[in-house]
């Protein structure tokens, strides 16, 4: 049973530091309980621990609210995204991956400690030029927080729920709607989030089940801090970013609605948040156009959030691999992908090396691969198997009944003749199969419609963008075989043409031959001269 606090109370604060869950919150001023955390201290204390130390009795049972949740006053909140119903642009740079790795597979990835004993992990870049390293810290509003040695940061490590990678998503998509994202906040109500989650159309879930969750998942991605060591690439110079938030909470305002017994429910939560330091090196237009700095970004379909949010118990693995799939193919570019990358990417090297070791553990392993594969195909994410090195009878069962016809004669004649050959349809994979896999590779993934779509326009611009950079050379180009044309329909010698430019006779012999292409300065003389156009 939840508790709650009445207006009566006289906040002397002695039960907030005794109560187990944490339920007991402050918000201007006012002590009040949140009622997805309160469990009335059960399995814990015979009594409630706010009730038996309150000097007044404070305390009581929530009662369960009467009449709808009526619409109060509430803060203005940055603009809904996917607009268009299917997708909307979100921050893609390797500093966001990474976070999104961390906070989908953190109990899988290969944490190290330093010589202060602080927990931390790190991901090399640009072949061990540069380097991107996350810390824990359990400080969400200070602006220098202190980062956690291991032992503080182990529980915070297992306590990080695969669905605060949504959040974290969804933070990146709204920092791109800003035009400085380091400096400018965006404020984001439990209603959007309830909406790009799925999550209003939960029946089963009570409100107040609802807003505790969105209230987790929305702090967890502000508990990471990053530290960037990034080297030259191309004109942009190298840079260096200091520890500091991946993402800054400004402020959580909670929205009440009181009963009649003076008894507050709350009804609401706004968020303010900020991109760190990171977005000025990583999501900045104006240095982006100087050469100084990147502006990279991707596609984020809503459909992704919603599935992450159905599968996450059951299908861990899937929804690791699903939004890995998320930055590999940002644009548009399918890759071949090996199975030990994937099943890395699912469910850690620790996982990969128990199951070469041991064969139960391999056998385990591989139908949950299976499973999760099977998973992405039924929400559109459709994996191509290799037909050289991923062969049928490696392949899992699913994949194997999507080529059944669908005419039931067809059908008949298909398993008749499947049961009169030597290996059956539905027969145990080949001795080695493990060995196989090892070897195996997907050629890629069909994607969804909503997601191709956008991704087709991505790639379409970025060809349009290459073609412009390079018209101006395709138009002024000459070829060795059209200044030697040119020259003799002139009936000028390649002595007279090299006086006329200033040049040696050697040099216009050379050219003719292909040696070498005239610069751009050259190559207006010599059209000025042989009257090309």
């Amino acid at each position: 049973m939840s508790y709650t606090i009445p207006n009566s109370c006289i906040e002397c604060g002695t039960c907030k530091p005794l109560c187990p869950t944490g339920a007991i919150q402050i918000d201007d001023g006012q002590y009040w309980i949140e009622p997805g955390l309160c469990d009335g201290c059960q399995d814990r204390y015979s009594e409630p621990q706010c009730v038996v130390h309150c000097p007044i009795d404070c305390p009581t049972p929530l009662q369960a609210k009467k009449g709808r949740y009526k619409a109060a006053e509430r803060i203005a909140t940055s603009p809904d995204l996917f607009s268009n119903g299917k997708n909307n642009p979100f921050a893609s740079s390797m500093v966001i991956w990474e976070a999104c790795k961390l906070l989908s597979g953190a109990k899988i990835l290969p944490w190290k400690t330093d010589a202060n004993g602080k927990l931390y992990y790190q991901r090399a870049v640009k072949h061990g030029r540069g380097a991107i390293a996350f810390r824990l810290s359990d400080d969400r509003e200070s602006d220098l927080p202190q980062t956690l040695d291991e032992a503080a940061a182990l529980p915070i490590l297992d306590a990080i729920d695969i669905r605060s990678a949504c959040l974290h998503l969804i933070y990146a998509a709204y920092a791109t709607t800003l035009e400085k994202p380091w400096e400018q906040e965006f404020i984001i109500s439990d209603l959007q989030i309830e909406k790009y989650l799925g999550l209003d159309k939960r029946k089963d879930l009570t409100k107040a089940t609802k807003l505790t969750l969105i209230k987790i998942l929305a702090q967890q991605p502000c508990q990471l801090l990053t530290t960037i060591d990034w080297p030259q690439q191309g004109k942009v110079k190298s840079f260096s970013v200091e520890e500091s938030r991946l993402w800054h909470l400004i402020a959580i305002h909670h929205h009440f609605q009181q009963d009649e017994s003076g008894h507050k429910h709350l009804m609401g939560i706004t968020f303010r948040i900020r991109a760190g330091r990171w977005a000025e090196y990583f999501l900045n237009k104006q240095s982006y156009r100087k050469r100084t700095a990147f502006y990279q970004y991707g596609t984020l379909p809503q459909f992704l959030l919603s599935t992450v949010m159905s599968i996450w118990q059951q299908h861990q693995g899937a929804v690791r691999m699903m939004l890995w799939l998320l930055f590999k193919v940002k644009m548009g570019q399918q890759q071949c992908i090996t199975v030990p990358t994937l099943m890395r990417v699912a469910y850690g090297k620790e996982k990969m090396l128990e199951a070469s070791l041991k064969r139960e553990h391999r056998k385990r392993l591989v139908r949950t691969f299976e499973s999760d594969l099977e998973v992405l195909n039924y929400y559109r994410l459709k994996p191509i198997f290799d037909p050289a090195t991923y062969q049928s009878e490696i392949q899992p069962l699913w994949a194997k009944l999507d080529e059944l016809p669908e005419d039931a004669e067809e059908a008949l004649e298909f398993w008749t003749n499947d049961g009169s050959g030597d290996r059956r349809l539905t027969d145990s994979g080949p001795r080695g199969k493990w060995d196989l896999l090892m070897k195996a590779r997907i050629l890629g993934f069909e994607l969804p419609s909503e997601w191709a779509e956008q991704l087709a326009k991505l790639e379409k611009k970025k060809q349009q963008k290459t073609a412009r950079k390079t018209q101006p050379k395709m138009n002024f180009e000459l070829s060795a075989e059209a200044i030697q044309t040119a020259r003799k329909h002139r009936g000028i010698s390649q002595r007279d043409l090299a006086k006329k430019l200033g040049k040696s006779q050697s040099w216009i012999r050379d050219l003719e031959n292909g040696r070498f292409c005239a610069k751009l300065e050259d190559q207006l003389l010599l059209r000025k001269v042989l009257g090309l156009s």
